[in-house]
């Protein structure tokens, strides 16, 4: 056991497709969603590689492309991998503001009206002037369930799964072996009608597979974020508040409507 890890996942300020690899990685590793390249996605991602390659790697999560592509062009940034564009997307900060609600509407119905039914896409866009964001928490909260949620089989476990897709964050209680972490986390539970974040709990995650990463330098004490069975990234306080505001904006969103999402699932 260790008090500190330092392991693959570069040093400095990320570039943007290797803050997007960060949390891309972990749901790709599992076959979720992007091209079968996992290893060379974590390869790049651990050497900060943020080239061609990695960039046009990146363009193949077709889930989460267009949303990097709306915010972008809301904020007039010509790079939808551009790192400012990237955490807005994964943790949260201002350009979210930028997208009104028509354009999300107009993307929203682009995307997924011909996919999941009139009666599953008319609830997904009231929410859309409730404050719906395109942040990665109202994808999973309001978005996924309607397109399938339980890919893998994985239907005894609606639950754990909306858990393990959002971006949640914890604290680092300890480092073993370099390769995993304990963190305290807040798990997702369920009422039977709202989703809400449960009290602090200890749950295991990854931070290196054969000695490459996705977060770089983590010690005790540290807030980070998770993305499956993985530490993503450290977070600092200022992304740490902006995770948790947008997380519980878009709880709320969901939880408001007449016919959230989740319960389609859950219930």
């Amino acid at each position: 056991m260790t008090d500190a890890a330092t392991i693959g996942g570069g040093t400095g300020t990320p570039g943007g497709a290797v803050l997007f690899g960060r949390y891309a990685y972990p749901p790709n590793e599992l076959g979720y969603c992007g091209p079968d390249a996992h290893d060379q996605l974590l390869e790049q991602v651990a050497a900060n590689a943020d080239d061609g390659a990695l960039r046009s790697l990146v363009r193949g999560f077709e889930g989460a492309w267009p949303y990097l592509e709306l915010i972008a062009g809301a904020a007039e940034i010509s790079d939808p991998l551009d790192a400012r564009v990237v955490q807005a997307y994964w943790v949260g900060n201002g350009l979210l503001e930028r997208v009104g609600p028509m354009a999300l509407g107009r993307s929203l119905d682009d995307r997924f009206r011909g996919r999941v039914g009139r009666r599953a896409f008319d609830r997904l866009v009231n929410a859309v002037p409730a404050g719906a964001l395109p942040h990665h928490s109202f994808h999973v909260f309001g978005v996924y369930p309607w397109l399938g949620l339980l890919r893998g089989g994985r239907v005894d476990e609606p639950l754990r799964v909306l858990d393990r897709c959002r971006i949640r964050w914890g604290q680092v209680v300890e480092i073993i072996d370099g390769a995993q972490a304990r963190v305290m986390s807040r798990p997702l539970t369920w009422d039977g009608r709202r989703l809400e974040l449960a009290a602090r709990r200890e749950e295991s995650a990854m931070l290196s597979l054969a000695g490459r990463g996705l977060s770089g330098r983590l010690r005790p004490g540290d807030w980070c974020s998770l993305h499956w069975d993985w530490i993503c990234d450290r977070l600092d306080l200022r992304r740490l508040s902006a995770l948790r505001h947008y997380t519980l904006s878009q709880l709320e969103v969901v939880n408001a409507q007449p016919f959230p999402a989740p319960a389609v699932v859950l219930a």
